[in-house]
């Protein structure tokens, strides 16, 4: 459906380029490639500054790349090296930025209607098609009884489906959405998650999602692909993203996570290795890039994955057996969160924090066993590139594809 590859796109920093160590340039997206498959809804991740808007405005056609190639069907939106670059109204896209734009004196009907009623003559649908098309989004979207109501009586949720409207109106063969549930309030923000997810399946529309919310990301997308500093870091679905993070900057940014830094002591065939602490040996799964036995490692640990329960005798016994993950610790403190308790367990010099069942609530100053998975224990090289040998030289190769200004 999309593709884009090795696209690099960055910004002249002229007004303070007298400064020194301030580079003449910044690199807001270095080398980024991805592909989207039809019916997808596909994220892009992370915090501000990333990149991630920056990459969508560069598929809309809203910034001019300084390289790399975008490809959507059969039709190529930009090329540097063969100096393409179609104009934002021939992409035949269709985009939600994060402030809805509605037009205030218009009706509802009329935001809808509104991009397909501007098209060049020849190719304006007539007046009957235009209602024809318009009333099918709103159905759509449930605005169809608020077709004639003007658009500043609309709640926050009714504007953001009336943006979603106008932008499907036109058919257009790829959405992009730009944070556009960040002007929305908690409670409604949520139930306006599981309400876009349902229309764009219902649809079959292929999309692109930009937020910096990773329950965003996890309830919504079909795959996510996770910015730091311009580059994309990691690529999967939402389950493998959250479970089997590929860098230190995933296992943190998605997710609350325990993190603890050791050392590589054993790797066995299966991927598993054993990372030694000052205060412990905890085991797991690699999820990035191979570590080697000496390495420096971070350990991560989800809160939902670390067990609990009140230390006695049989536990001790229990633990001197063997088993993998084992610790023994101490309650430091709780907090109960509505729908689950966090305790956060001192073992040793470590702190390991474990989310449980409401019904599960151990108070401070308590001895506790704590259990781990191995199998959930992800170990990652630090930093957020797991691969950093492979990522500089896909940009080297778009820039130096299309020097910059020559695209």
């Amino acid at each position: 459906m999309l593709l884009v590859d090795g696209l690099v796109k960055t910004y002249d920093n002229v007004g303070r380029r007298r400064a020194a160590g301030v580079p003449a340039r910044v690199m807001a997206v270095d080398g980024v490639s991805f592909d989207v498959q039809d019916g997808e809804l596909f994220t892009l991740l992370g915090p501000s500054g990333c990149g991630k808007t920056t990459t969508l405005r560069c598929i809309a056609g809203l910034e001019r790349p300084d390289g790399g190639h975008i490809e959507l069907g059969e039709r190529v939106l930009y090329d540097a090296g063969k100096k393409i670059n179609t104009p934002a109204n021939r992409r035949r896209l269709g985009m939600v930025f994060q402030s809805y734009a509605i037009w205030p004196h218009m009706s509802v009907f009329d935001n809808a209607a509104f991009p397909i009623t501007v098209l060049p003559r020849g190719r304006r649908p007539g007046r009957g098609e235009v209602r024809e098309k318009v009333m099918r989004v709103l159905e759509v979207t449930d605005l169809a009884p608020l077709a004639h109501r003007p658009a500043t009586m609309l709640s926050g949720g009714q504007q953001q489906r009336l943006a979603l409207a106008r932008a499907l109106v036109g058919e257009p063969d790829l959405m992009l959405l730009d944070e556009p549930l960040s002007n929305l309030d908690a409670k409604l923000r949520e139930a306006m998650r599981f309400e876009l997810k349902r229309l764009q399946r219902e649809l079959g529309q292929t999309a692109i999602y930009v937020t910096h919310d990773q329950g965003e990301a996890l309830a919504m997308s079909s795959r996510i692909a996770v910015l730091s500093e311009g580059r994309i870091v990691q690529v999967g679905k939402p389950r493998e993203i959250y479970e089997r993070p590929a860098s230190e900057f995933v296992a943190t940014f998605v997710g609350v996570t325990n993190l603890l830094r050791g050392t590589v002591a054993a790797v066995e065939p299966d991927g598993s290795c054993r990372v030694d602490t000052s205060e412990l040996s905890a085991w797991g799964m690699m999820t990035g890039a191979a570590l080697r036995i000496g390495d420096e490692a971070m350990v991560s640990v989800r809160p939902e994955s670390v067990h609990i329960e009140r230390w006695t005798q049989d536990t001790r016994e229990a633990g001197s057996s063997g088993g993998r993950n084992r610790f023994t610790g101490e309650v430091s403190t709780r907090a109960f969160l509505g729908d689950s308790v966090d305790h956060m367990i001192t073992v040793g010099k470590e702190e390991f924090r474990n989310r449980s069942n409401p019904v599960q609530s151990i108070p401070p100053g308590t001895r506790v066993t704590l259990t781990v998975d191995p199998e959930r224990v992800a170990v990652v090289p630090p930093g957020d590139r797991p691969q950093p040998d492979s990522l500089p030289t896909q940009a080297e190769r778009a820039i130096a594809a299309a020097p910059l200004g020559a695209a």
